[in-house]
């Protein structure tokens, strides 16, 4: 079989709201992927610690070009709270031969400080 799975955790921002996506960008299916963070990421308002969501703990099967997002927080009331703007994401899978594979990205959410959008957020 050629290729693997490439599993990353991503920060998407759009409209004014952080996202945090879960997505194989590679050609083979990625099995039992398990996200930890650096720290808890308190988003929602404030009201829950995101990288305990159920989503971060185990997908058994995530698809080629597969993408799982949720809500982290709005950019107003993340940047409100005084903490870290760095995350860290590790993730743990393997293919379907059983090979298993790791990785790191670190995102710093300070870079979306400045950017401008519809206030609506």
């Amino acid at each position: 079989m050629e290729g693997r799975p490439e599993v990353i955790v991503d920060v998407v921002f759009e409209d004014g709201f952080f996202f945090l996506a879960v997505a194989n960008i590679g050609d083979r299916p990625a099995l039992d992927v398990k996200t930890t963070f650096n720290r808890k990421l308190v988003g929602l308002g404030g009201t829950r610690d995101v990288a305990a969501l159920p989503l971060f703990r185990n997908i058994p099967f995530l698809a080629p070009g597969k993408e799982i997002r949720t809500l982290l927080d709005s950019a107003p009331a993340w940047f409100a709270r005084a903490r870290s703007h760095t995350i860290t994401a590790r993730v743990a899978y393997s293919d379907p031969e059983k090979r298993p594979y790791k990785g790191a990205m670190t995102h710093d959410l300070e870079i979306y400080r400045e950017l401008a959008y519809p206030r609506g957020a």
